[in-house]
């Protein structure tokens, strides 16, 4: 097994978090690893993107040009990354940021409403993991109960009493997420 990801927005959108929960929960699974976050100076605001590679055996390279999964949370991203999705992948957007979705025919694409969700938790940061949620709907990769393992170890302590907040999302996203093709 092998999967290939990568998540790509906005700075703040919690992207560079999101693909560090997934890495952590990989590696309390024994699985080989990749994490490659790439963003710009702009701290909140910018582009960011992160590639989590999960596999059982080896990774040869974190450098990819295409992906099993595609992650989107805005329209320059999903202007960059659509084409990279191998044919019969995964692509997940969420509504809010994409203006212009993909009308490929030779992948699956999945859409999620994370951040008309998060406003209705009336919490903003929740937006990454309602979107990590319908990830692990479509794609259980890493166990459940090893995600929220992977938050404890990626959150500061001090937030910790956020984990119950982020458990709600992560299920409203496996919740909401829905196929589009």
């Amino acid at each position: 097994m092998k999967q290939e990801i990568i998540i790509a927005g906005f700075g703040g959108q919690g992207v560079l978090s999101m693909g560090k929960i997934l890495a952590y929960s990989g590696l309390m699974e024994d699985k080989e690893v990749s994490w490659m976050p790439s963003y710009g100076p702009e701290q909140r605001g910018g582009t960011a993107n992160v590639t989590v590679i999960l596999s059982d055996e080896r990774i040869s390279s974190p450098v990819l040009n295409e992906y099993d999964v595609v992650i989107v949370l805005n329209q320059p991203s999903m202007d960059k990354f659509e084409s990279k999705v191998k044919p019969g992948g995964i692509l997940i957007y969420d509504s809010y940021g994409i203006h212009h979705p993909s009308e490929r025919k030779d992948i699956n694409i999945y859409k999620i409403d994370a951040m008309d969700a998060a406003t209705e938790m009336q919490n903003s940061k929740a937006f990454n993991m309602i979107v990590l949620g319908g990830l692990l709907k479509l794609d259980p990769i890493v166990q459940y109960d090893n995600v929220i393992k992977g938050l404890k170890k990626s959150l500061p302590e001090r937030h910790h009493k956020l984990i119950p907040m982020n458990e709600l999302a992560i299920k409203k996203g496996m919740e909401i997420i829905t196929k589009v093709n």
